[in-house]
């Protein structure tokens, strides 16, 4: 089965070439913290990009998980409630919201804006919906399923580990190994190593996922 990309952002590169700056992140470096000043959007280039909540009982909360494309840092107050990090090297173009500010009206900066918006608000619906109502074995089939669409490909590299999968599906790290032995005994996903997997039978992952 063919995969299709998730939508490129071709218009977001070239608006943030012309405002913004490109800045190298290494991988586990962080990006912007949770409480900063959000006085930067940020729009990935390459690589992958962790966003975490640390609770004041130690707890850790991901938010998402961002590729190249994607657009973080959007915030409608003036802090970020999220931190984020880079899971490998990345290069991010950083703008600043006040050259943003300046250009309001221009119908295609708005229009970047906005559907970067829209997708943020899809997803964070799409997550709440996988947290609150599917179980175990479903959350971890979405969210494999969705890491392919996402890179458009059936052989994926993932950037994360189990603790973070753990952590964004809202389940133990035990149980999410438990989940991907069970998909690879169905051979409905093959795991080469911790990170590298291969959707071997997609209608059935979709059905889980589903």
């Amino acid at each position: 089965m063919t995969l299709t990309r998730s939508p490129s952002s071709a218009p977001v590169a070239s608006l943030m070439d012309r405002i913004g700056l490109r800045m190298p992140f290494a991988k586990g470096e962080e990006i912007f913290g949770q409480a900063d000043a959000a006085d930067m959007i940020h729009g990935i280039v390459s690589g992958a990009v962790r966003t975490t909540r640390l609770h004041s009982d130690g707890r850790r909360q991901i938010g998402d998980f961002y590729y190249p494309g994607d657009i973080i840092g959007l915030e409608t107050g003036g802090f970020y409630r999220f931190s984020a990090e880079a899971l490998s090297d990345c290069v991010i173009h950083v703008v600043k919201r006040a050259s943003l500010n300046s250009l309001s009206g221009d119908a295609g900066l708005d229009g970047t804006l906005w559907e970067a918006t829209r997708r943020e608000l899809e997803r964070t619906q799409e997550h709440l919906l996988m947290l609150g109502r599917k179980s175990a074995c479903e959350k971890v089939a979405s969210f494999l399923m969705d890491v392919a669409r996402r890179v458009g490909s059936e052989d994926v590299s993932l950037p994360m580990g189990r603790q973070d999968m753990a952590d964004y599906l809202g389940l133990t790290i035990e149980t999410v190994s438990r989940m991907v032995t069970q998909l690879q005994g169905s051979r409905i996903v093959e795991f080469a190593s911790a990170r590298q997997f291969r959707v071997t039978r997609w209608p059935a992952l979709e059905r889980l996922a589903a």
